[in-house]
């Protein structure tokens, strides 16, 4: 998959709809000097000191955080420990559950000792079309296309989790 152009190039941000997975989606972790990058490039990340789990952090809970890679090609966080979000409850327009946020770039989380920021390439971020807001908060936004049909690249992906 190639890059979209750069602003230099020509390009004019429309839509936040990419391929499925697409934007190198990941987790900025820091905690006192450490500073680590996490490729979010599983459909189900568990986050916790448990063994077996796809991201070990000591002095977290055995599963302290669950990120799952959702039908409709978003990031979705479960906390199952204590920690805290950047979102407000009851605000998230996609995931309702009261301790599930989806995740957009600059979320943040903690988890134990833990910080944790998300990214994902603005292209692929399925957040603001064109270019993000241009007026303000209450500025009228041009509505972007109906995002795609990603269903059978959410099951090759299963698919392929069950596999390897």
């Amino acid at each position: 998959m190639s890059d979209p152009q750069t602003p230099e190039q020509g390009y004019t941000p429309t839509t936040t709809h990419a391929e499925w997975g697409a934007g190198d989606p990941r987790l900025r972790i820091t905690r006192d000097e450490e500073r680590t990058e996490y490729l979010l490039d599983v459909d189900v990340v568990r986050i916790g000191s448990a063994e077996g789990n796809e991201l070990r952090l000591a002095d977290t809970d055995p599963v302290h955080a669950t990120i799952t890679h959702d039908e409709r090609d978003e990031y979705v966080l479960t906390l199952h420990g204590e920690g805290s979000t950047s979102a407000s409850a009851g605000t998230d327009g996609t995931h309702q559950a009261e301790d599930a946020q989806t995740l957009r770039t600059g979320a943040q989380f903690t988890a134990g000792p833990w910080t944790f920021v998300f990214a994902r390439e603005e292209f692929a971020d399925h957040g603001r079309p064109f270019g993000g807001r241009k007026g303000g908060e209450y500025d009228d936004q041009e509505l972007q296309p109906p995002r795609p049909d990603y269903s059978a690249d959410a099951a090759a992906s299963a698919a392929d989790d069950r596999t390897t």
